[in-house]
């Protein structure tokens, strides 16, 4: 019964970050119905049985049986995953739309509030982003605004990025504009 209802806090109090910091960017319907699908049997359940407080609840279940069907069901179902843009068949990735692309920097900034707690600060997303982030289903225009948030935001604070005109410009900047934006940073 505690890993139910610590499984249910954890996941709660999740969302409730990333509505926080979603609506700070101006994404409030993103931040509204962020992560719904954990409520849902398949996810849910596998995250009660894996539950540990200290971690993804799917990293647990990886360890244990090599694969976890809450993430294949999750990242099928959540736009803010870049694996959900990931085709196999397709050489040349696309872009992730801006509402979910900033939502996504939102959940990963947000898990580290949540698994990091009082150890928070805002250099742990960065190093979780380059060191433990499997980044080889990205395109390059992808790669670099998650590579441009993130040191954003070690270098200057969650204020400095979270808003609606930082996220906007970054975005447009890189991802609608990479030959301008990769030749202006060389």
């Amino acid at each position: 019964m505690n890993k139910f209802f610590g499984h249910l806090w954890t996941v709660t109090k999740h969302r409730h970050h990333v509505f926080v910091l979603c609506t700070r960017c101006g994404l409030f319907w993103r931040g509204l119905v962020h992560d719904l699908s954990k409520f849902l049997p398949t996810e849910f359940f596998e995250g009660v049985k894996y539950f540990n407080g200290h971690y993804s609840p799917i990293i647990e279940c990886r360890k244990q049986n090599g694969y976890s069907l809450a993430w294949l069901h999750h990242k099928g179902r959540n736009k803010h995953h870049f694996e959900y843009w990931y085709d196999d068949q397709n050489p040349e990735q696309v872009d992730i739309p801006y509402k979910y692309a900033v939502e996504s920097v939102c959940d990963r900034i947000a898990a580290s509030m949540t698994y990091q707690g009082k150890n928070f600060d805002h250099t742990k997303p960065y190093y979780y982003w380059k060191d433990k982030t499997t980044k080889d289903v990205l395109n390059k225009h992808m790669m670099a605004f998650y590579d441009k948030v993130f040191a954003d935001l070690k270098d200057n604070g969650l204020k400095y990025i979270l808003n609606k005109k930082y996220m906007k410009a970054t975005y447009t900047a890189i991802v609608e504009n990479y030959e301008s934006y990769t030749q202006a940073t060389q």
